[in-house]
């Protein structure tokens, strides 16, 4: 606060509570009458007003952005506790997605619409992609970096579907979280750390996969889809079904692919692997992966 502007402050640390009323600048709506005349509250006074009233004296936890670290948080907890607050017991500030270097922001002319993102990449990649890192590290955006993501975490889904398909579906309530799954999400919500123990799990379930041991399989994947739920990236929740696209676009596609593995698996059946292998590669440079299992072919979209 070194180079604010010293005018009515008693200390160059001042802020303000009340800003006086600017005609020749701001709307008549914006402004209220008070003691001091006509005005509205200052930006860090609006935010303790609001959890005064919606949230009471003292409440768990406050998140932002770093950016938002001085002066905006520190002049709220600064007004509040001279006010007698506890306010908040935790504070949670979280890092930027930048794009080539800078943070996202409309100011700037540089930020991305999510509803243009998940045209090219499916919501719960996306999501995977944004909670992955710790959440006070930057992401430095880019679509290469979506990509692999996106490639990562399906084959935490692929795991999913598979052992779905063997046990017929558990209950994600029966999962058992595993120790430090837990102690990673308790420590500062740890989620790459957490997603390490999460890989773990699924390790293991691979490896009951190649067993047959269907019995301990259903425990292992109601453990691997509550931890997931619990991130919001359980591929099975009902939310997820359609990758988050519309549900008449979903069927169309479902159809097609279904289509041509039907095409795939009659040329099989006729020994013509050639053909079956073209059709393999369509799919594929369509952006459908095939993989063949003991309950038949098995699809997923890839990019």
């Amino acid at each position: 606060a070194a180079d604010a502007d010293p005018r009515g402050k008693k200390d160059p640390r001042d802020f303000a509570l009340w800003k006086g009323f600017k005609k020749e600048e701001e709307p008549a709506t914006a402004a209220w009458p008070s003691p001091w005349g006509l005005g509205r509250p200052g930006w860090h006074l609006e935010c303790s007003a609001m959890v005064g009233k919606y949230l009471g004296d003292e409440f768990d936890i406050h998140g932002g952005g770093l950016d938002l670290r001085f002066p905006h948080h520190e002049n709220e907890l600064a007004q509040s506790r001279a006010a007698g607050r506890g306010f908040a017991r935790f504070w949670m500030h979280n890092a930027m997605v930048n794009l080539a270097g800078e943070k996202m922001s409309k100011s700037i002319g540089n930020s991305l619409l999510v509803s243009e993102v998940v045209k090219r990449f499916r919501p719960i990649d996306l999501r995977y992609y944004l909670i992955a890192p710790h959440y006070r590290s930057i992401i430095e955006y880019t679509e290469e970096s979506l990509a692999e993501a996106a490639t990562a975490f399906q084959r935490i889904e692929g795991y999913v579907v598979r052992a779905g398909e063997v046990t017929g579906g558990v209950d994600p309530d029966d999962g058992v979280l595993c120790t430090e799954f837990a102690e990673a999400m308790d420590d500062d919500l740890s989620v790459p750390a957490a997603m390490a123990a999460l890989q773990g799990v699924i390790r293991e379930g691979n490896k009951l996969l190649s067993d047959g041991d269907s019995a301990a399989l259903r425990g292992n994947l109601a453990a691997v889809r509550r931890m997931l739920g619990l991130l919001g990236l359980d591929p099975a929740d009902a939310r997820w079904q359609h990758g988050g696209t519309a549900t008449g676009a979903a069927a169309v596609i479902d159809t097609l692919v279904a289509a041509l593995l039907e095409q795939r698996q009659d040329a099989r059946a006729r020994k013509d692997f050639t053909a079956a292998d073209a059709v393999r590669d369509q799919l594929r440079d369509a952006g459908v992966e095939v993989e063949d299992t003991p309950q038949g072919p098995r699809w997923t979209v890839i990019r």
